[in-house]
């Protein structure tokens, strides 16, 4: 008896210890994930069919917005096309001229980048000067080669459509960027000027993930060495915390992105090619920065 006591209460220990260390761990994916109206959401969407593989017609001519991605080569993106058209057909413009021209129109035009180009890549498709710093080095470079031609509205997003496990920092009940954008609210985009396309403060708004271990003082002070805005890189000026919710989709007002010069801009890309951080990590000091960049608090 004594040494079946002997065995089993630290078994049991064991136990409970997997057992709240797994609860933890699985109560922030279901909260991160959203999961409970990602799930009521797809029944529903089985149970009545989805709108959103059959999108309706856009008829109207390009808005001034635009949808920025990178992407690499084997990534599929024909969604963006098909979701969120960038004109419809030249018949259907001039047979409804008249309606098109005062109706609300979402189309988007496109700049998808491919970061990692082969010899088979066409010579039409957007690239990237190289290939790091994740999705940050085609954001940075549409704005620099755009600079004094942008549109009014920039929406910076993942080139995964939707699903639970790609695209779960989506904040639609699906985790669809389609639906994201179909219902971007465009005049608050140009009130506030920067906007996160994700509401979820988790993770990296939450006051526990604030002291952000990506951007640390050095980090700061790199990245932001030589910006227009000197303070940045002064001592005093570094915050002691950085909160934004990830995950690097965001929408810009034109506005907001030329308060700052071309030339700041140009130091963040060169940043990321010259830092020694690799590609993911660059990536991800970037996208706690979005916000700050684009003219916001720090938290």
């Amino acid at each position: 008896m004594r040494w079946t006591l002997r065995f089993a209460l630290p078994a049991l220990l064991l136990v409970i210890i997997v057992s709240v260390t797994l609860y933890i761990k699985f109560a922030q994916i279901w909260d991160q994930y959203s999961a409970p109206s990602y799930a009521w959401a797809s029944l529903q969407n089985t149970l009545r069919g989805s709108t959103l593989d059959n999108p309706p017609a856009v008829l109207g001519k390009v808005e001034d917005k635009v949808v920025i991605m990178a992407r690499v080569e084997s990534e599929n993106t024909d969604w963006v096309a098909e979701g969120l058209p960038e004109y419809t057909h030249p018949f259907l413009q001039t047979v409804f001229k008249w309606y098109t021209d005062r109706m609300p129109h979402r189309s988007w035009q496109h700049a998808i980048y491919t970061v990692n180009p082969s010899a088979s890549t066409p010579n039409t498709t957007l690239t990237t000067p190289q290939n790091k710093g994740h999705e940050s080095m085609a954001y940075l470079t549409y704005v620099i080669d755009h600079y004094t031609s942008l549109p009014a509205t920039l929406a910076f997003i993942h080139p995964h459509r939707r699903g639970f496990r790609d695209a779960w920092h989506t904040d639609t009940p699906l985790h669809d960027n389609v639906d994201a954008l179909r219902t971007l609210q465009i005049p608050y985009v140009q009130k506030n000027g920067y906007v996160n396309l994700r509401c979820n403060w988790n993770p990296g708004c939450e006051k526990a993930h604030r002291k952000n271990k990506h951007i640390t003082v050095e980090v700061w002070r790199d990245v932001f060495k030589g910006a227009s805005k000197a303070s940045f890189s002064q001592p005093e000026y570094v915050p002691g915390e950085v909160g934004a919710a990830c995950c690097a989709q965001f929408a810009v007002s034109r506005n907001r992105v030329l308060e700052r010069p071309l030339s700041d801009y140009e130091g963040l890309r060169q940043w990321v090619v010259d830092t020694p951080l690799s590609d993911a990590r660059s990536g991800r000091v970037l996208e706690f920065l979005w916000h700050v960049i684009f003219g916001m608090d720090a938290v």
